[in-house]
């Protein structure tokens, strides 16, 4: 493989791609805490971006190393972000049901724990990522997740941004909501993975 401007796209047309899930988490996160700070905004699109970038890291690594174990785990994928996201949605809609009237205004900020969470959910798939970049060299699949990382970056940042003008007019329905979305999100990438998935 040649440093070319193929390579460049299609790095960045695989970040669009992987980082579809991450900008939905990161609407419903938005939609949540609609007077989220932009230092905390760059905390939750870097967190995002540091697995995206992390896990075809690791799915490369897992080419060149232990790949028939790899495949092995490749089928677990999907039940993994299923269960994640089905269970920080519910957690997040049972929260916002138990407020009391006095507490309405108030909103459910994601802890740094179950950010991790929706980290790993959202770029567990991007594993397989390792399989298609199996033929490149260290430098290469280095560059190739660290442009996937910045374009999850910033597609996060705007999925914030966007839940927070909406949050806004939502109000205290907007954690019920943003609960919802990320139970759909774990369905759907369980259902592209478990389906459809190689």
């Amino acid at each position: 493989m040649e440093w070319n401007f193929v390579f460049f796209a299609n790095s960045i047309l695989l970040g669009i791609g992987l980082a579809m899930d991450a900008f939905s988490v990161s609407m419903a996160n938005g939609l949540n805490e609609s007077n989220m700070r932009k230092r905390r905004m760059c905390l939750i699109a870097g967190i995002y971006g540091l697995f995206q970038f992390s896990m075809p890291m690791i799915g490369w690594i897992c080419v060149h190393t232990i790949v028939e174990y790899f495949n092995s785990f490749n089928m677990f994928i999907p039940w993994i972000s299923l269960v994640l996201l089905c269970f920080i949605g519910g957690k997040t809609i049972f929260e916002s049901l138990q407020k009391k009237e006095e507490e309405e205004e108030a909103f459910i900020k994601a802890g740094i724990g179950t950010l991790l969470f929706q980290g790993i959910a959202t770029s567990i798939d991007a594993l397989s990522v390792g399989f298609t970049t199996a033929d490149y060299g260290l430098g290469m699949a280095l560059i190739s997740s660290f442009i996937i990382c910045v374009v999850t970056f910033f597609l996060c940042l705007t999925g914030l941004l966007i839940g927070k003008k909406a949050g806004n007019h939502l109000k205290t329905k907007a954690s019920v909501f943003g609960g919802i979305i990320l139970i759909a999100i774990g369905i759907e990438i369980f259902i592209k993975g478990f389906f459809f998935g190689n």
